[in-house]
């Protein structure tokens, strides 16, 4: 350690450029994780707060809540406990004067079950009439307040905001939630249509119907559209990030290496056994990679408190862990691969 030290001291500008580099690298890392797990947290906020364990959907629905319709005929024999609830999903396309357009999912509810008594308010109050709706608190960033009539659809019908809502984003869109009624009439459906579905906190729950087919919370996320396709790019993304940085750390490493072939040639000729050079080697890729994986962690970390609301980046404790876990290991590696010149010093070079 106090030979890696020493050089790296003496060659300031040199490893100062290699530890940029692995910064960089670094922080993109800790970017695009940062990314991944935010977009996966917009994909499932909703289902996440609704304390989700099972989700019951039309047989026919490729396990898609908003093309799913369950009817009172499949449901008739349903038993609703205090950990059940009827949902009603649709798309919609909310428009207000003055304010931007945006793309959000309506739900509806039943003001008698647990995930419309549960919901928590950042600010006004629970739908309390038909034409009164709560909406995830991204539209108060958008302009939108408390008391605005805004129309769904493009229809003439005005529907009072009553309130923002936390954790209210579904597929990445915001949530307007409203009454079961109201969904009904934003997606005209056969007569007997009660819900799209029925969340349970049971993970045991089942729906006696041939028509209906009840699936774990894991397998109704991973159909999510998008999802999975998202986290397989962003981690094909980061592997091949921990790659590159292996290999820089490595060519950088063995260039200075061979350069530095006449010193160790000299070293050994006054005694100092291939451990202490080889010590010295690993000693100061694990140097360099920690600084330079630290510094991008804090700068990620002021990152994180100046970017606007609008970016989905989320900063996940566990995820940095095992960043800079994962860079220190890279690191290792990397200071392995000029070993094998390094013992094959020949102090004779030296001496003549």
């Amino acid at each position: 350690m106090f030979l890696a030290l020493k050089e790296i001291k003496y060659e300031k500008l040199r490893y100062g450029l290699i530890t940029f580099m692995i910064f960089l690298i670094a922080f993109l890392i800790y970017m695009l994780s940062s990314l991944a797990v935010g977009l996966a947290s917009e994909n499932t906020q909703a289902v996440e707060s609704w304390k989700t364990q099972s989700v019951v959907l039309n047989k026919n629905s490729n396990i898609n809540l908003a093309q799913s319709v369950l009817t009172s005929d499949q449901v008739k024999k349903s038993d609703l406990g205090s950990k059940e609830a009827f949902v009603g999903e649709t798309p919609v396309v909310v428009k207000h004067k003055g304010n931007s357009t945006v793309s959000a999912q309506f739900i509806g509810l039943d003001k008698d079950q647990y995930i419309y008594k549960n919901l928590e308010l950042t600010q006004g109050k629970k739908v309390i009439r038909s034409h009164e709706v709560v909406v995830d608190k991204s539209f108060a960033n958008k302009g939108y307040k408390v008391g605005d009539k805004i129309s769904l659809n493009g229809e003439k019908t005005k529907y009072k905001i009553a309130g923002f809502v936390n954790n209210a984003k579904i597929n990445i869109a915001p949530i307007v939630y409203g009454e079961l009624s109201t969904w009904k009439k934003i997606r005209p459906l056969a007569p007997n249509a009660v819900a799209s579905g029925i969340i349970s906190q049971n993970s045991n729950f089942k729906l006696k119907s041939d028509d209906v087919k009840t699936y774990k919370v894991k397998a109704f996320i991973k159909k999510l559209p998008g999802y999975t396709a998202q986290n397989l790019t962003f981690a094909l993304m980061i592997g091949f990030l921990f790659v590159i940085s292996l290999i820089i750390i490595a060519v950088f490493l063995y260039i200075l290496t061979m350069q530095k072939m006449p010193n160790y040639s000299v070293l050994r000729a006054q005694g100092i056994p291939t451990k202490t050079l080889v010590g010295a080697t690993i000693s100061q890729s694990l140097i360099l990679t920690f600084v330079g994986s630290v510094l991008a962690l804090i700068v990620m970390l002021i990152m994180v408190q100046v970017m606007p609301s609008a970016v989905p980046i989320e900063f996940a404790p566990w995820i940095m862990a095992s960043g800079l876990i994962g860079m220190i290991i890279t690191g290792v590696i990397g200071g392995l691969i000029p070993i094998r010149s390094i013992m094959k010093v020949d102090p004779v070079k030296a001496i003549g």
